[in-house]
């Protein structure tokens, strides 16, 4: 399977083909399968049916790449050129619908499912910022967009805060910035590919998971108002 993506060149989009670059759709793959079962685990207790299960998981999967191409004007966005990502993220969803139902997964599963989320995609979203030639500030947004995005509509759907607003939530999409820096960086010493998302991924999961479980998360910004006032 060819990804393409549209590079402005010259006061026209350009397209480059990326058939050559398989650690790119091995990611990607990886990253909806994780994102809809985050899907799945996020409606548990909301009282949703299979079907409204499988748009919640589509939307975790796809949200944050449909959302990151159609900032960058590459379209048709990536998960519309072919069937397989459609396919990986419904039998992500159905496994996890039908598994939970049999044997109930952790509490804290949708926690560390959505941290390798935000891995995953935050690598994808840099990675494709990158190789479409943008600036770095640039390629660093497209990979927290690309990480937080689907997480945010599928809260959203379900009438929740999104987790990366919610203060118990630690260091999200900060955890991404980090990682999508770090990538960037790596890639301005000329690593490799590889080693850029692995390191990048890295970063994000130690920083998410370390905060979940030590409870680190930065200062927040409280209206306090002095005694006797």
């Amino acid at each position: 399977m060819d990804f393409h993506v549209a590079v402005w060149r010259r006061g026209r989009y350009c397209i480059k083909y990326m058939h050559n670059l398989p650690p790119q759709l091995l990611l990607e793959h990886f990253g909806v399968f994780v994102a809809a079962i985050t899907g799945v685990l996020a409606a548990r207790g909301k009282r949703v049916d299979l079907f409204g299960v499988l748009v919640l998981a589509l939307v975790a999967a796809f949200g944050g790449g449909t959302t990151r191409d159609l900032l960058v004007g590459d379209v048709p966005v990536v998960w519309l050129r072919g069937q397989a990502f459609l396919v990986n993220a419904v039998a992500a969803a159905l496994l996890t619908f039908f598994v939970d139902r049999v044997r109930r997964l952790p509490s804290g599963a949708l926690l560390v499912a959505d941290a390798f989320t935000l891995a995953f995609f935050t690598m994808i979203g840099t990675q494709k910022g990158i190789y479409m030639d943008f600036s770095a500030p640039v390629a660093v947004l497209l990979g927290v967009v690309t990480g937080v995005a689907g997480g945010i509509f599928r809260d959203v759907l379900l009438g929740d805060v999104p987790m990366v607003f919610r203060p118990e939530i630690r260091l999200y999409a900060t955890a991404a910035l980090c990682g999508a820096a770090v990538c960037y960086a790596l890639h301005a010493l000329q690593v490799g590919q590889t080693i850029e998302a692995v390191a990048g991924m890295l970063v994000v999961l130690t920083l998410r998971l370390a905060s979940i479980y030590w409870k680190i998360s930065l200062p927040m910004f409280d209206d306090r108002k002095s005694d006797g006032v």
